[in-house]
C-alpha cells in the first residue's frame, strides 16, 4: 500500500498507515529478523462513526453550529443591550471583555476538552473525580428546570409570531377587548380629534371647555387657535402602552398575583404543545436529526439581524440610540455591580456550567481541535450580542424620536424588551406585519438551538446512566421527556403563569451555575491535577498544540484566576443579594421558599454525592478521601485504541491516565500488530496470535500478512 494513500477492500474496510511521529507507531521486530525494525501500526476502520454505539457528529459543522446556537439565544438579543444601557454604556465593554478572558473562555474550553476526551454527558464524565459526581447531577437538574421555562419564551414567540400573520398587528390601537381605560394611545387619539383628557379620563372637545376650565388644563386661546402646548394629562402617570396592555391582558390574561393561577389559557397550551413537538422532532434521532436542523437555526437569526440593522440605520432619529450605545460613561467603571453584572452575563450567555457543552462535545470525534471551536465560539457569541446591541439601539433611537421621549424611558428588561418595546417598534415600519413575523421568527430559532441542547443534555444524561436499559430507546426518552415537560409547564400558561416563569428564571439558573463553574476548577484543576487533564488534551490535540507557550494560558487559569473571579462575583451576589421581583411585583414568602428549593434541588447533590462516596469506599479513612479523588476503572477515552494512545501519552508524560487499560470494550476500530503467520489480538490478551484464515469472507491483508479483523 502507497504511504498516505486509503486502499479500500470488497469489504468496506480502509486501512490508514500512522505516519512516523505518531505515538502508534513502534519498533517491533521483524518476522524472521533479528533487530527491531520501525512498522507502521496500521488502523482499521469502517465508515461512519468513530464510535458506533454513542454515535458522532456527522461533520465538523453540524457541532460547530450547534455550539453556536445554544451559547447564541434569547439573552444576547435582549439582555445585553439593556445591560449595556444601564452599566455605562460602551464602557461596560470593559469588565465584558476582561470576564470573557479571565472567566468565559476557559471554562468553554474546560468543557468542551472534557466532554470530547471521556465522550460522555454531563454525570458520567465524574468518574474522573468521583466525590464531584454531584456537580453533574446538579447541572442536569438545571437544565431540566431551565428547559421547562425556556419552552415557555418560545410559547410566547410563537404567540406573537401567529398573530402577526395580519394586516393590522393586534397589538396597535386601543380599540380592542383587552385594552384598558388608561391605554395610552386615547390620549394621542383625542389631541388629534381636537379635544383633551380631563381628570375623569373623559375626552373633552376644547370648544365645550369653560374658561375655567381651560385654565386648570394651562389651555389658552389666541383668536380662533387654540395653545395646548402647556396642557399636559393629567393621568400621564397611570398610561399603558398598547403593546404593554397586548402582552399583559391579550396573551397573558395576568391575574395579578403568583397565587391566582385562574385558568389555562387555551392558546397558549396549544402554543406550548407546538413547542414541545418541534423539539422532539428535531431531537427524535438525536444529534443526528438536530444536527441537520441547525443548519437552518444557527444561520438565520444572523441573517435577520443584519437585515433589521440595515434597515434601522435608516430610521429617522437612529443615531439617538446607538449614541446612547457606544457613549462611555466612565464613572460606572468603579462600581462593583458592573464587573458582577458583566460576568453572570458573559456566564450565562456562553452557556457554561450548564452540562450542555459537555453534551454536545461528547459527541465530537476524539481528534477534534476542540481549542480551536472553544475559542471561535465565544468570540462569535459575544460578537452577536454587539451586533445586536447596534440593531435594538438604532430601533430605540427611532422610537425615541417618535414618542419624543429620551432613550432611557423607553427601553425595558428582559421579557418586557422582547414582546412590549420591540413590538412597539415595529409599529413604526412600513409593511408592520412582515417586520414582526421576520422578528419573532428569528427569536424563535434562537430558542430553539438553546432548547436543543437543554434538552439533549438531560436526556444524553439518562442515557448514559442507563446505557443497556436504553439502548435503542432514545425516541421514547425523548418523547417522555418532552411530554412531562410539557404538563409542567401547563401552569405556566395559566393567568398566573407569567409570575412562576419570572420566579423560576430568577431561581433556577442563578448562583448555582457560579458554584459548577467553581467546583469544575477545583475538580479538574486541583483534584484530578492541571498536568493530567492538559495531557488528556494533549492525547487529543498533539504536542505541538499543548507545548506552545501560548497553551500555558489555560492552566493557570484553571487553577488560579477563573476560580478567583468566580468566587469573587459568587460572594459579592450574596453580599448584596436581595429577594427577586417581577419588575414591581413583590412575591410572597411561600414562592420565594419554592425558589429556594428549586436552588436546593440544583446544590443538594454535591455534598450528598460527596458523602455517599466516601461511606462506599473501602479502607482507612486515608484510603477512602483518596478513593473520592481517583479516577473509575471506566474513566477515560470511549474507544480501545484512544485508552491505549492516552496510557502512553501519559506515561511519556509523567503522568497516568487515571482509568485502566481495559475500562471498556473495544469499539469497532483496533490497533494491529503484524506478528508472523497471523495478526495480533488487541492488547488485553496481547502476546497470541490468531491463525491466518483461508482466503474468503474477513480475511484481509495487512502489508502482506493475512489475518482476520479481531
Amino acid at each position: 500500500m502507497a504511504e498516505g494513500t486509503n486502499e479500500k477492500n470488497i469489504h468496506g474496510l480502509s486501512f490508514q498507515p500512522l505516519p512516523q511521529g505518531d505515538p502508534g507507531f513502534a519498533m517491533y521486530p521483524a518476522p524472521g529478523s533479528g533487530p527491531p525494525s520501525p512498522l507502521p501500526v496500521m488502523t482499521v476502520k469502517t465508515k461512519g462513526d468513530e464510535n458506533e454505539e454513542r454515535g458522532n457528529w456527522s461533520n465538523h459543522m453540524e457541532f460547530l453550529l450547534s455550539c453556536i446556537g445554544y451559547a447564541v439565544g434569547l439573552g444576547n438579543v435582549w439582555r445585553f443591550p439593556y445591560l449595556c444601557y444601564s452599566n455605562g454604556g460602551g464602557a461596560f465593554l470593559i469588565p465584558y471583555l476582561v470576564m470573557l478572558l479571565f472567566a468565559g473562555l476557559p471554562l468553554f474550553f474546560m468543557e468542551l476538552a472534557f466532554g470530547q476526551y471521556s465522550s460522555s454527558g454531563p454525570i458520567r464524565c465524574w468518574n474522573s473525580v468521583p466525590m464531584f459526581r454531584g456537580v453533574g447531577i446538579g447541572m442536569v437538574i438545571v437544565s431540566a428546570w431551565v428547559g421547562i421555562y425556556y419552552n415557555v419564551v418560545i410559547t410566547y414567540t410563537l404567540y406573537y409570531m401567529f398573530m402577526s400573520l395580519t394586516t393590522s398587528l393586534p397589538w396597535a390601537g386601543c380599540d380592542h377587548e383587552w385594552n384598558t381605560a388608561f391605554c395610552s394611545d386615547l390620549y394621542k387619539d383625542c389631541i388629534s380629534s381636537g379635544g383633551i383628557i380631563t381628570f375623569n379620563n373623559t375626552c373633552v372637545p376644547v370648544a365645550n371647555l369653560t374658561s375655567v376650565e381651560m385654565d386648570m388644563y394651562n389651555i389658552t386661546v389666541d383668536g380662533n387657535s387654540t395653545d395646548l402646548s402647556s396642557y399636559v394629562d393629567p393621568l400621564k402617570a397611570l398610561r399603558v402602552r398598547p403593546t404593554e396592555e397586548f402582552y399583559k391582558n391579550g396573551m397573558l390574561h395576568d391575574s395579578g398575583d403568583i397565587g391566582k393561577s385562574g385558568y389555562i389559557i387555551w392558546q397558549l397550551a396549544l402554543c406550548l404543545a407546538l413547542a414541545w413537538l418541534l423539539v422532539f422532532g428535531c431531537l427524535v434521532k438525536g444529534i443526528k436529526s438536530s444536527g441537520k436542523v441547525v443548519y437552518f437555526t444557527a444561520t438565520f437569526p444572523y441573517i435577520v439581524l443584519v437585515i433589521l440593522l440595515f434597515r434601522g440605520i435608516t430610521l429617522e432619529g437612529y443615531w439617538k440610540g446607538v449614541e446612547y450605545f457606544v457613549t462611555p460613561r466612565w464613572n460606572h467603571l468603579g462600581e462593583a455591580k458592573v464587573w458582577k453584572d458583566a460576568a453572570v452575563q458573559i456566564f450565562y450567555s456562553l452557556s457554561a456550567s450548564w452540562g450542555g457543552l459537555i453534551t454536545l462535545s461528547s459527541y465530537n470525534r476524539f481528534k477534534n481541535n476542540c481549542l480551536r471551536d472553544a475559542i471561535l465560539v465565544p468570540v462569535l457569541n459575544c460578537g452577536t450580542s454587539i451586533l445586536a446591541g447596534f440593531v435594538i439601539f438604532s430601533i430605540l433611537g427611532n422610537m425615541s424620536h417618535e414618542l419624543d421621549k429620551p432613550v432611557e424611558n423607553v427601553i425595558d428588561e428582559t421579557f418586557g424588551l422582547a414582546f412590549i418595546v420591540y413590538p412597539e417598534a415595529v409599529l413604526h415600519f412600513p409593511a408592520a406585519p412582515v417586520w414582526s413575523f421576520l422578528f419573532f421568527f428569528m427569536l424563535l430559532t434562537l430558542g430553539l438551538d438553546s432548547q436543543f441542547c437543554i434538552v439533549e443534555t438531560v436526556v444524553t444524561a439518562v442515557m448514559d446512566q442507563f446505557p443497556e436499559k436504553l439502548k435503542g430507546k432514545k425516541t421514547f426518552v425523548v418523547a417522555g421527556y418532552c411530554g412531562v415537560c410539557f404538563l409542567l409547564g401547563l401552569n405556566t400558561v395559566t393567568q398566573a403563569g407569567n409570575y412562576w416563569v419570572w420566579l423560576m428564571d430568577k431561581y433556577a439558573a442563578d448562583f448555582a451555575l457560579l458554584i459548577f463553574g467553581l467546583c469544575e476548577c477545583i475538580a479538574l484543576g486541583w483534584c484530578y491535577g492541571a498536568k493530567r487533564f492538559t495531557n488528556d488534551i494533549r492525547t487529543m490535540l498533539g504536542d505541538k498544540v499543548v507545548d506552545s507557550i501560548f497553551f500555558k494560558w489555560w492552566p493557570l487559569n484553571w487553577c488560579c484566576i477563573t476560580p478567583c473571579v468566580l468566587a469573587f462575583v459568587l460572594m459579592f451576589n450574596w453580599i448584596s443579594w436581595t429577594n427577586p421581583t417581577a419588575k414591581d411585583y413583590e412575591f410572597p414568602p411561600w414562592a420565594h421558599a419554592i425558589g429556594w428549593l428549586m436552588i436546593s434541588s440544583t446544590l443538594i447533590f454535591i455534598p450528598i454525592v460527596m458523602v455517599w462516596e466516601f461511606i462506599r469506599a473501602e479502607g482507612t479513612v486515608t484510603d477512602r478521601l483518596r478513593a473520592l479523588i481517583t479516577p473509575t476503572a471506566d474513566w477515560g477515552p470511549a474507544l480501545q485504541h484512544h485508552r491505549e494512545e492516552a496510557t502512553r501519552v501519559h506515561q511519556r508524560n509523567g503522568t497516568i491516565m487515571g482509568g485502566t487499560m481495559d475500562g471498556v470494550d473495544a469499539g469497532r476500530i483496533t490497533k494491529y500488530m503484524p506478528c508472523e503467520n497471523g495478526v495480533s489480538l488487541p492488547l488485553e490478551v496481547r502476546g497470541a496470535c490468531a491463525p491466518p484464515p483461508t482466503e474468503g469472507a474477513g480475511a484481509v491483508t495487512l502489508q502482506g500478512y493475512n489475518g482476520n479483523a479481531v
